[in-house]
């Protein structure tokens, strides 16, 4: 369950910045209000998936997710260029995810 808390944590953190960056500097209501309350819901997460998650590995996962949720709904809905090599290095993002998980449940 932890596992699924914490990937569930890394898709709230692409939500939050991705809603930072529309608030202007916190200028827009709306996505204002959705970034603070996926922030807040995002390190709730975090921290309960950490009671049985080793804090390295948690972090690493959590923001791997974040990371590459949010670099790839930029270039998919705008604001951000494409290319072959930032899609490579987005599947090897995920790939070191996987292989933490994988890691950590064989230990």
């Amino acid at each position: 369950m932890s596992w699924i808390i914490l990937v569930a944590s890394g898709v709230l953190e692409a939500v939050w910045a991705t809603a930072l960056g529309k608030s202007e500097g916190f200028s827009k209501l709306g996505p204002t209000i959705v970034f603070a309350v996926a922030i807040l819901m995002s390190m709730a997460g975090l921290a309960v998936a950490m009671r049985e998650i080793p804090t390295g590995t948690a972090y690493a996962v959590w923001v791997g997710i974040g990371a590459a949720i949010t670099v790839s709904y930029a270039m998919i809905f705008g604001g951000e260029a494409g290319s072959v090599i930032k899609v490579l290095l987005i599947f090897g993002l995920v790939g070191c995810v996987i292989g933490l998980k994988m890691v950590d449940q064989s230990h």
